[in-house]
């Protein structure tokens, strides 16, 4: 799949999905109870700032040592047998995994849930492979892969936009003979991926944390695959981007406290694992052990203003807080990382001719920001990709450019602003829905704005813009009479 998973414009995902009303129904639902159990979780930790700031902290203290850190496990995996291997590119990791399916004569694999996997298109790569069979073991992402190889729409629940008639239907089509009860889908899927599990010749798997001064790698799941793909085949492959490592096991600890909490509002989910190469004296656990450490433009990012996106944990909390996600679901950011935090890191890895729309979607809420668990400013980082392509890029041109160079003389010019304050009504009629004002209106001022041209067309067509008041009926008229009802002069003080 890659980091891009549409060939269609912005403008056409946005607008398909928005018609989506059975995926807007199930991300809300979804939304909704994420903010209940997340909230408790972390109150039940108490001190939730600090902790913010601690895991802030880690964080940013990696990201300044991240050479030596990144050294310190390579030699430490390499101590315990196993092999690291530094991917620059998508092609880079993918020749690796090539290389290595093929040295080791690999027929069948699992893979456990990986972001970077399926951003550097290893399943694609995998289904023109002859004689290569690859299988997705996290539930979500098994669904989508019998689905043809569906688009993820969350980074932690990539399923989330499908029903269970759906996924029932989906699962059909394998041979499922019964109804739409979770609990039976999941027993279907169990028995399915456990044949699969034991045929098993190669694992891969992603990495939420590496662990600098030991060589382990931490996964942290909810079903146990993971477990099972990195213990039950010969070969193991991780793939892990650059910067999703820590110094010890104590500050994986922090971690993964934030990352549970902040992803599916637990203390700590099913299984949080750390692992190797086999040892000697362990009864299971691969015996070639491979660590591949992807950069694919993360490093474009450090020593710049979008640095603080490397803190990333991917625990998902952004999306499940972001107005624009709720209407839009994941499909309409055509990259894998969807949400806020997508709309920062998509255009970091992609380039802006291919993301340059979604630092724009967003409404600069701050709600991202508020709940991220390891601090990271997104809403300002969405303002700092706008500036990087208006001002050093020049990417606002045309209409759009010729707009706001207008908007800015009228709002500089206090004469010419109290002019247009005094004409906007008037002048605004001619765009107004001519209907009865009523409450969705918001104001009654004859109706709300639906015709604008250019740049504020999708502000009329997609929402409520009320048609401006009259002069006499404007806010600065009635609060310049309020005043002076009170007998207060307009400069603030009493007469």
């Amino acid at each position: 799949m890659g980091l891009k998973t549409s060939s269609k414009t912005f403008d056409e995902r946005c607008e398909e999905n928005i018609q989506d009303e059975q995926m807007q129904a199930a991300l809300k639902k979804a939304q909704d109870a994420q903010w209940i159990k997340r909230e408790a979780a972390r109150d039940q930790l108490g001190n939730w700032e600090q902790w913010r700031e601690l895991g802030q902290q880690i964080r940013q203290h990696t990201l300044a040592y991240l050479p030596d850190y990144l050294e310190q496990f390579s030699d430490n995996v390499e101590k315990n047998g196993g092999t690291v291997l530094f991917a620059q590119t998508e092609a880079q990791a993918q020749e690796y995994v090539r290389q290595i399916v093929e040295e080791k004569k690999i027929h069948n694999i699992v893979k456990s849930k990986s972001m970077v996997t399926t951003e550097v298109g290893l399943d694609p790569m995998f289904e023109a492979m002859e004689g290569v069979d690859v299988v997705e073991t996290d539930l979500a992402e098994f669904i989508l892969q019998m689905d043809n190889w569906d688009e993820p729409s969350h980074i932690v629940f990539p399923a989330v936009h499908k029903n269970r008639q759906q996924v029932k239907m989906i699962f059909e089509k394998l041979g499922y003979v019964g109804s739409d009860d979770p609990e039976m889908l999941a027993k279907f899927a169990r028995e399915v991926l456990r044949d699969r599990f034991l045929k098993a010749d190669l694992g891969i798997s992603g990495c939420n944390f590496a662990i600098a001064d030991s060589g382990m790698i931490n996964l942290v799941t909810n079903e146990g695959n993971a477990d099972l793909a990195i213990s039950i085949p010969k070969t193991q492959i991780v793939l892990m981007g650059m910067e999703r490592i820590v110094p010890t096991l104590k500050e994986a600890d922090v971690l993964d406290n934030l990352l549970c909490r902040s992803a599916v509002g637990q203390k700590l989910t099913s299984y949080v694992t750390f692992a190797g190469r086999k040892k000697a004296e362990e009864a299971d656990g691969p015996e070639d052990f491979y660590v591949i450490i992807v950069d694919n433009g993360r490093s474009k990012a450090l020593g710049t203003q979008f640095q603080e996106m490397l803190q990333c944990i991917r625990c998902g909390a952004c999306l499940n807080v972001c107005p624009v996600y709720r209407h839009i679901g994941g499909h309409g950011y055509g990259s894998i990382y969807p949400g806020p935090m997508g709309a920062v890191l998509s255009p970091i890895l992609g380039g802006y001719e291919e993301f340059g729309e979604l630092p724009y979607a967003s409404s600069l809420c701050g709600a991202c920001t508020d709940t991220c668990p390891v601090k990271i400013p997104l809403h300002q980082l969405l303002i700092e990709h706008r500036t990087v392509m208006t001002n050093e890029l020049n990417m606002q041109h045309g209409m759009d450019d010729a707009t706001m160079k207008m908007i800015g003389r009228v709002t500089a010019s206090p004469i010419v602003f109290n002019m247009v304050q005094k004409v906007d009504h008037l002048g605004a009629g001619v765009l107004a829905k001519k209907t009865e004002p009523s409450v969705k209106n918001l104001y009654q001022f004859g109706g709300y704005l639906d015709k604008a041209p250019a740049m504020a067309k999708n502000w009329t067509t997609y929402r409520d813009f009320p048609r401006p008041p009259k002069s006499k009926d404007n806010f600065r008229k009635w609060f310049k009479e309020h005043q002076a009802q009170k007998g207060v002069a307009t400069n603030g003080h009493k007469r």
